[in-house]
Formats: C-alpha cells, sequence, structure tokens
C-alpha cells in the first residue's frame, strides 16, 4: 500500500500541515487505520479506497475518526490528481460530511465544504485560564472560537491543555484581525489529543465566516499562526457552502509492509 506524505497550505516542504494519505485497493479494519494514524502520529491520516463514482475518504487522527479535515482532503487531492488522475483537474470525494469537491486551479487546490452556523456565547473565566488572556467574544459551532483584540497575543498564546479540553468545541480557535491578512488564527485540539493542528482547514469553514460577516467580504485570506504556519484562501459561495484553497508539496512517498 503507498503512502504519501504532503504538507498542506503551503508550497514549501516542512511547512503547512503534514497529512499521510494511503491510497488502496479495499478497506482494512478501522482498528487497522487507527493503529496506522497512531503510527504515523500526525494530526491526520487519509485512506482512500476507489469507487465506481469518485473516491471514498476517510480521516483519522492518532485518537479517532474525524468527520470533516480540511488539509487532509487538500493532500489527498494533491496526490489523485497527481498520481492517480493525471488528466483530471477534479476529484470527487465520499465522506462523513457528504460529497466533496476539490478542483485544480494552477497550483492550487479548491475545496468545496460545508459551512458551520456559529451562536455566539458568553465568554467564560474557564476561557481566559485555559488561554491565558480574556477573549474580547466567543462563539460556537462544531468548533469554539474565541476572538482576541490584537494579532500578538494569538501568536503567543500557550494555552493549558487540560483546561482547553473542559472548555466548549471540538477544537479551541483564537483568532484576531490580522495586519497582513484578513485574520491571523490558532486551533488547539486536546479533545482530539493534538495540542496544536498546524493549519486547520476544518475550523476555517467556521473561523472565515465569521471574518467575512465582521468584515462584510466574501473572501478572506488567512493565515494560521503555528510554528510551521500556513496560508487559507476563502470564498462564501452561498448556500452554505465556502470555497478553502491553498497548495502542497510532497515531502515523502513509501510503501506500508505491515499487514493492515
Amino acid at each position: 500500500m503507498k503512502q504519501y506524505i504532503v504538507d498542506a497550505f503551503t508550497n514549501k516542504p516542512f511547512s503547512g500541515n503534514p497529512a499521510a494519505v494511503c491510497v488502496m485497493d479495499a478497506w482494512p479494519t478501522e482498528e487497522a487505520m487507527k493503529k496506522l494514524a497512531m503510527e504515523n502520529n500526525l494530526s491526520e491520516t487519509a485512506f482512500i479506497v476507489k469507487e465506481d463514482a469518485g473516491y471514498h475518504l476517510r480521516w483519522f487522527t492518532p485518537g479517532t475518526e474525524v468527520e470533516l479535515c480540511g488539509h487532509a482532503t487538500l493532500a489527498s487531492a494533491y496526490v489523485i490528481l497527481n498520481y492517480y488522475e493525471q488528466d483530471s483537474n477534479e476529484v470527487s470525494f465520499h465522506t462523513l460530511s457528504g460529497e466533496l469537491i476539490v478542483q485544480k486551479k494552477n497550483n492550487r487546490y479548491v475545496m468545496n465544504f460545508p459551512t458551520i452556523e456559529l451562536k455566539e456565547i458568553a465568554v467564560t473565566d474557564d476561557m481566559e485560564q485555559a488561554f491565558g488572556v480574556r477573549p474580547v467574544k466567543a462563539v460556537l459551532g462544531l468548533d469554539l472560537i474565541c476572538i482576541f483584540e490584537h494579532e500578538h497575543q494569538v501568536r503567543k498564546l500557550n494555552p493549558n491543555q487540560e483546561l482547553l479540553s473542559k472548555i466548549p468545541g471540538r477544537i479551541q480557535n483564537a483568532t484576531a484581525r490580522g495586519k497582513e491578512t484578513d485574520c491571523v488564527s490558532r486551533s488547539f485540539c486536546p479533545k482530539l489529543t493534538i495540542p496544536e493542528d498546524p493549519v486547520c482547514g476544518s475550523a476555517h469553514c467556521q473561523i472565515a465566516v465569521y471574518w467575512a460577516n465582521m468584515l462584510n467580504k466574501k473572501e478572506i485570506d488567512a493565515y494560521q499562526a503555528s510554528k510551521r504556519g500556513g496560508y487559507l484562501h476563502c470564498e462564501l459561495l452561498g448556500n452554505k457552502r465556502i470555497a478553502i484553497s491553498g497548495e502542497a508539496a510532497l515531502v515523502a512517498v513509501s510503501e506500508i509492509v505491515a499487514a493492515l
């Protein structure tokens, strides 16, 4: 079985968000996929099987299967369109979040994702204690988004992972208005056994919606200010959909020899 390591939301290896992509002829057991995801110890390992119409795609963290992952979808599209469907500029994935279509446009991969409804919630002392700085606002969808007054506050955060795991949201995001991009964010995932996701595409189904509404814009340029860093371009499409795009860089191709 081939496995590819692809850095997503970057054009330079060893930056952006790394994902493992496994292309298979048939599904192994769920337990086997969990074990390989633990072995890789990346924020996501993607598993792909060809179907009559498109591909079936599943994502696993080192701890669990997830219903939506942006960077591993981008990495999967990079692998399929560069190594398996080289004459095509579009691939369709069947996932737990429905059909996800990715188009290749020059060097970018444009993902058509669902948006997630947000509601404002009260800022709490627990949020302040978890992040170490009090947010000025908080909104909740699938993930928690805490808005901070200044970009430098987001960049310098060193949150308490145990306390983060006790506040709402699948992922706990920190964001602020950016100086060079529309927004700067970071994504912390202790509930998924990931201290910090280097660049989180699925979180921007919410973060980009928030900033688009706040800035009265349809398109948002976003930067994820992790140690690795990465850039995302987001465009509201209407009908509760969003296009999230970025580049990708191949790091490694390997053969999995252990029996799955």
